[in-house]
């Protein structure tokens, strides 16, 4: 059974994840608070899970050279404010504060640059593989102490990251259950 999360809205931190730096962030606009929140999925290597890649990624400590399909992401700076691991380990890269880079080119309900006013959620996993119980036990906690700490956001603020980047991005894809996670968020 997962913790019990919160949000210390003051520093931005969710506890009582493990906190880890990303230099990958910067300032949100002035007076830009979170909105929306982005599910995310990646695995490094494509298809793999449980190594350290994903968190060297955020950190920019990847190295490019430990596997080929790395050559196609060389020089990324991208970030989340937090992952899930399939194991339901939760690291915080960037405070919600913060605006992190895990967007890109993006469009929610005809506003672009939806790093302004997102937090990014990565879930260790790829489209076609089943996310773990043990992923949606703790994404449903850690999205609830998100949500109490921005009323802003409901839940028709939880999107895909397909749903602001289609046809660039597909995560996080076809293989996570949206109605499970409505129905934990109930």
């Amino acid at each position: 059974m997962p913790p019990e999360f919160t949000v210390d809205a003051q520093r931005g931190e969710l506890r009582p994840a493990r906190q880890v730096a990303s230099p990958n962030c910067d300032d949100r606009p002035p007076g830009m608070q979170p909105e929306i929140l982005v599910l995310h999925g990646i695995s490094l290597p494509p298809g793999e899970f449980g190594g350290s890649e994903i968190e060297a990624l955020f950190c920019n400590q990847l190295d490019w050279d430990a596997h080929p399909y790395f050559a196609r992401i060389r020089g990324m700076e991208v970030s989340a404010h937090v992952l899930i691991r399939r194991d339901a380990e939760v690291i915080q890269f960037v405070p919600f504060h913060r605006r992190a880079w895990h967007c890109g080119q993006s469009r929610y309900r005809h506003r672009t640059r939806c790093n302004d006013f997102s937090i990014g959620i990565e879930l260790e996993g790829e489209d076609e593989t089943p996310y773990t119980d043990r992923q949606y036990a703790c994404l449903v906690k850690v999205l609830a102490a998100i949500k109490a700490a921005y009323p802003a956001i409901g839940n028709r603020e939880l999107v895909a990251h397909s749903d602001i980047a289609p046809g660039r991005k597909t995560d996080p894809g076809p293989a996570f259950d949206w109605l499970r996670l409505y129905d934990g968020l109930a």
